[in-house]
């Protein structure tokens, strides 16, 4: 049985800023979509694994966001924590369409809110 998913539009690439993020409130908590300073479009559940910090307040740099209550660096690629820390954010299927970011959730979890960020 494949999971159902639905493709929600999160706004326009040029409202989230280069090295920035947007939060996206689910039914299952906040999601946080990034964009790096080359356009790349990543979107990780909004908390650090370390101690659930939000990680759409933190520093993008490359392909990473750096948490900001205590450092813990996250791959946006995979979500998981760069050594010597561990753990992993939950991630989620993002794309661009004629300028449109769409983020990818399970169809009974469509959005509360477009987000805020």
């Amino acid at each position: 049985m494949s999971l159902v998913i639905s493709w929600i539009d999160v706004g326009a690439l040029e409202a989230i800023p280069r090295q920035g993020a947007r939060v996206v409130a689910t039914p299952r908590g906040d999601v946080a979509v990034f964009r790096t300073h080359d356009d790349g479009l990543f979107a990780l559940d909004d908390r650090c694994p370390h101690r659930g910090g939000p990680l759409s307040q933190g520093i993008v740099h490359g392909h990473a966001v750096t948490c900001p209550l205590h450092n813990w660096v996250i791959e946006l690629a995979s979500g998981a924590a760069r050594r010597p820390d561990e753990g992993c954010s939950h991630r989620h299927a993002v794309r661009l369409e004629r300028g449109r970011v769409l983020l990818a959730l399970p169809a009974d979890a469509g959005p509360e809110a477009a987000g805020h960020g």
